[in-house]
């Protein structure tokens, strides 16, 4: 009975190792192309959207501590436009050469189809303070004090209904 269960075991183990095996081989051979104009590869988006949501965690609860005020949103204006204006976007503005290029590319945030303005403040505020890992997307939470990063946190969730001055601050 025990060798039954050492020759299970013994099984277990040499399948495990081949398959880590097999994978590592294929992915040294270039099985896995990690050119940002190369297609993504099976499952790419479905386990890079669980591992965000996983760490991500519970920050989409966390709720803005700034007021939604015309003074916050100039100012989230501005540091976007500092910032993340380059690869997300600026109203009127043509995409710059290097959000073309990256993989995944960036939302257009001032576009109809690349607002985020739906998403919970909570997880746009832990996206622009830890950045996300093989995007691209820097994180700000070593170079942007909490209050700004939250003020961009308010800009991006407004960006469908911003004030004029806003609006007009953010094209120029």
């Amino acid at each position: 009975m025990s060798s039954r269960v050492g020759c299970f075991v013994l099984g277990i183990a040499t399948a495990i190792a081949v398959i880590a095996a097999s994978i590592f081989l294929f992915v040294k051979g270039g099985g896995i192309s990690m050119e940002t104009t190369a297609p993504p590869f099976p499952f790419e988006r479905t386990l890079a959207g669980m591992a965000l949501r996983a760490s991500i965690g519970d920050a989409a609860a966390q709720k803005n501590p700034i007021p939604l005020n015309d003074s916050n949103l100039m100012a989230g204006a501005q540091i976007f436009k500092e910032n993340c204006g380059g690869c997300h976007g600026t109203p009127g503005a043509p995409q710059w050469a290097v959000a073309k290029g990256m993989y995944p590319r960036p939302p257009q945030l001032f576009t109809p189809d690349g607002m985020v303005t739906d998403d919970p403040e909570g997880v746009t505020f832990w996206k622009v303070t830890h950045g996300i890992r093989l995007s691209g997307m820097p994180g700000f939470g070593a170079t942007l004090s909490a209050t700004e990063r939250w003020q961009v946190t308010t800009l991006v969730a407004h960006a469908n209904k911003l004030p004029p001055a806003v609006q007009a601050a953010l094209s120029h």
